[in-house]
């Protein structure tokens, strides 16, 4: 690790917030802080690290499971940075999800997801809910990145938000990027003796947007020269699957998580891609629902559809029902 002279500052509150972070779960554990409980399965999916491990296509992929399954579905989410009552990743669930599940957007969790109880909702999934403790739930899964499982330290050195010992309270883990895991496995065995599950990012499919005058074709992406760009929480890991995906990668621009566009971003973006040769832009799905107040006037745009394909699905699912009926045969 590159111990630069500001990360040997920062790496006193580095183990403060490391001790506030254990202090607060030995509360909740103890009884002292208390975690309300919803009328319904809880199941709840976070990371230890801030953002890019793939929270978001696993909460879709579950909601679909669980409504096909014949449940009534609601998701539970933070909406950070969202404005008007949503954001980037809810507006993505709704495309994605349709009327299978309904959304609950807010910071005080327990309350969202009383309103949706009232309408029928009888299963929840907790979207970023590892260290939301307020709220109980049935299964914690956590992800981890297999190309950057703990974040390079604790916040605010790295971008880890719990000690690594927090793996204890998980009942799943899934190793997201499955193809770089396997010598992941053992590092996470050093934590937590959960049921360990792989994953990996499929593209579905590249999809053209609107958002450019030059007119991107259905087909046109495919072997040509393109220029990434993405708001997300892990950048390197998107344009690292942009390569893998058979695209001609000559250059890169990461935003901060969950940034909303500008028309000066737009020209810097259109700006570096050209200087680099590109011949047409590209970004993830999410990153379209904050690129609505611009507009490219040089370059195509082309947004990537992708899917979290879980190894061995059946046999995940049947974990996730063993520990909901386990913990639902205790004493509460």
């Amino acid at each position: 690790m590159n111990w630069s002279p500001l990360r040997t500052l920062l790496l006193p509150l580095a183990w403060s917030y490391g001790a506030g972070m254990r202090v607060r779960a030995w509360f909740y554990r103890r009884g002292i802080f208390c975690a309300r409980r919803l009328n319904g399965i809880v199941i709840s999916v976070g990371n230890l690290t801030l953002g890019g491990t793939g929270k978001t296509p696993l909460v879709a992929w579950l909601a679909a499971g669980l409504a096909d399954a014949g449940n009534r579905v609601g998701i539970l989410m933070r909406g950070y940075r969202g404005r008007g009552g949503t954001s980037d990743e809810a507006e993505l669930l709704r495309e994605r999800l349709g009327d299978r599940a309904l959304l609950g957007i807010g910071a005080n969790r327990y309350r969202k997801g009383r309103e949706l109880a009232r309408g029928g909702v009888n299963c929840f999934v907790l979207d970023d809910g590892f260290q939301h403790l307020a709220l109980a739930r049935d299964v914690d899964i956590v992800l981890i990145d297999a190309l950057d499982p703990f974040g390079a330290g604790l916040l605010p050195v790295g971008r880890r938000r719990e000690p690594k010992a927090a793996l204890r309270r998980a009942d799943v883990v899934v190793i997201t990027r499955s193809e770089h895991a396997p010598a992941i496995e053992a590092v996470v065995r050093r934590f937590t003796d959960a049921p360990i599950f792989y994953a990996r990012t499929e593209l579905e499919k590249v999809v053209p947007s609107p958002l450019s005058a030059v007119e991107a074709g259905a087909a046109d992406w495919f072997g040509r020269r393109v220029f990434a760009f993405c708001g997300i929480g892990n950048p390197q890991a998107f344009f690292e699957d942009v390569r893998r995906w058979g695209m001609e990668l000559v250059g890169g621009m990461a935003f901060r998580d969950h940034h909303r566009y500008t028309p000066r971003d737009a020209q810097r973006i259109e700006q570096a891609a050209l200087a680099a040769g590109a011949e047409a832009l590209i970004t993830t799905e999410k990153d379209i629902y904050n690129l609505r107040e611009v507009y490219f006037t040089r370059l195509p745009v082309y947004f990537c559809r992708i899917a979290l394909r879980i190894a061995e699905a059946e046999k995940f699912w049947e974990v996730l029902d063993a520990i909901v009926e386990m913990k639902r045969s205790r004493p509460q």
